[in-house]
């Protein structure tokens, strides 16, 4: 086994690389099997093989950080993609991602290789919903044979702004299919102490799972409580109707090694943002769809359907979850929300109540330079909103920020997809303001990335014209010099320093 070369993640070895396992825990096996996967995947897309649409996304989605850590999962979406490539039709062997000589050819790739992953990973929640565009599944799939091909530098940064273009359609069609089937979300109070009944506790993304998992455990005794990203939920009028979905337990994904053991009863992973589960609560982690952990158990879908009584039946043993807190946390401000009291957003920004918006979406994580991110928010000055998506809210969302003449100082709209939503406000503004770029609004972007759904939105936002958008805590470790140093020139795109000066450049 040679070593290992991954600096897919924000948190990567040293922000430079990780060479002997990865910083989210998985093993050199696992990284290379990963690699496998994607060049793999690439030459089934080369092959022009027809109805692998799921299998392509599966496949991207299934190497995201912290999403799929085992072996026998891998290979087998191995030997599965590589049965479906006509024989005849060269294979060879993997070549890995530092092997490209120019550095910024590899840097390029590399950035659109993560957007893509993001890209997938949106579509696999549209497509349980049964939603699915074919001119995206078209562009994934050309994009990733062309990523087999040398290209110089300007086509390929081409590309890069393309896949945002398609990024930006990918989270609208994941939009569409969350608010059509689950209705538009609404500013909800989301309890987070806990109840007296047994519970199972749901991470991830993916609301089809939530949806399956509520119906089953109706009239059951067990109480359903959200974590992580999958908080949001509790926006969506559907999923109000179930009195036992309790509430939200916890916090952002990298403290469920704490908080996991204290919630008592199962956990179930939907999507990425799962930590290698330690042994005083992995008989109790279960995992679905690309989520893997050798050990832990996998629920597989059967004609369209889980079956969660395993899950249902261990909670029944189980003491109710330990309350780590009180109160509650408001949020369920996506695009119609706002809309529907822009009359009073407007005239609040017209006479000076509300002085400018601060968009902080994006990923939370474990490294201790992103106590900036709450520090950030406490310092910001009273007549400022953050705009928020994705589990970067878990920094401060829980604060004591207050609000401008009842709008709330923090408007949470959801999920990290759920970053469509700010990008729709801020074109709304831009029209309601009548400015002819979406720039000149009182917008300043200030965003927080870890993996790669993150990327996607980066250059969705670039793709629609936003500029000036500081990335931290560092900026990719992907990035070459001088791609870095063209996003920079061409886009704005600034990293962070300190909170004092960066209030002060930024409001």
């Amino acid at each position: 086994m040679s070593n290992m070369f991954c600096f897919q993640c924000q948190e990567t070895a040293g922000g430079k690389g990780c060479t002997v396992e990865g910083i989210c825990g998985k093993s050199a096996e696992v990284a290379e099997l990963q690699d496998n996967l994607i060049y793999i995947t690439k030459k089934l897309c080369a092959a022009k093989v027809p109805n692998t649409n799921k299998i392509v996304v599966r496949n991207l989605f299934s190497t995201i950080t912290n999403a799929n850590f085992d072996t026998e999962a891998l290979n087998h979406f191995i030997e599965e993609t590589k049965s479906l490539i006509p024989s005849g039709f060269e294979v060879p062997e993997l070549i890995g991602v530092m092997s490209t000589v120019d550095e910024d050819k590899r840097s390029l790739k590399e950035l659109i290789t993560y957007g893509l992953k993001g890209m997938a990973a949106y579509l696999y929640h549209a497509n349980a919903l049964g939603y699915d565009d074919e001119t995206i599944n078209n562009f994934m799939q050309s994009t990733l044979a062309k990523l087999l091909d040398d290209m110089d530098i300007d086509e390929l940064i081409k590309l890069a702004l393309l896949t945002g273009k398609f990024g930006v359609e990918v989270m609208a069609l994941l939009d569409k299919a969350n608010t059509e089937t689950y209705g538009n979300p609404e500013v909800t109070k989301v309890k987070l102490g806990v109840g007296k009944n047994p519970g199972i506790l749901i991470s991830g993304h993916d609301f089809a799972d939530l949806e399956q998992l509520l119906k089953q455990t109706e009239g059951t005794g067990v109480d359903v409580y959200t974590h992580g990203e999958m908080l949001p939920a509790h926006y969506y009028p559907k999923f109000k109707k179930y009195e036992h979905f309790a509430g939200n337990y916890g916090n952002a994904w990298w403290l469920q090694t704490t908080e996991f053991e204290k919630f008592n009863g199962p956990i179930l992973l939907t999507t990425n943002c799962l930590v290698p589960p330690k042994a005083n609560y992995k008989d109790k982690v279960f995992t679905t769809g690309v989520v893997g952990f050798e050990g832990c158990k996998h629920i597989d879908e059967v004609d369209g359907k889980k079956d969660f009584s395993a899950l249902i039946e261990l909670a029944k043993k189980c003491s109710p979850p330990t309350e780590l807190e009180k109160g509650e946390i408001v949020g369920g401000f996506a695009h119609e929300q706002v809309f529907a009291v822009a009359d009073k957003v407007i005239e609040a920004v017209k006479n000076g109540a509300i002085k400018k918006f601060v968009v902080m979406a994006g990923c939370d994580g474990r490294m201790k330079s992103r106590q900036y991110y709450a520090d950030f928010a406490k310092a910001l000055p009273k007549d400022v909103v953050i705009l928020t998506a994705g589990c970067a809210k878990y920094k401060y969302i829980k604060l004591p920020l207050g609000d401008i003449g009842g709008i709330p100082r923090v408007l949470d709209a959801g999920q990290c997809n759920d970053s469509y939503s700010l990008a729709l406000i801020a074109l709304k503004l831009k029209e309601v303001f009548n400015l002819d770029d979406v720039n000149k609004l009182p917008i300043v972007y200030n965003i927080a990335w870890y993996e790669q759904k993150a990327v996607i939105v980066l250059l969705a936002l670039l793709h629609l014209g936003v500029k000036n958008i500081h990335l931290g805590p560092t900026l990719p470790a992907f990035l070459s010099p001088n791609v870095a140093k063209v996003l920079v020139e061409n886009f704005g795109i600034g990293s962070i320093s300190n909170v004092e000066d960066d209030i002060d450049n930024m409001i």
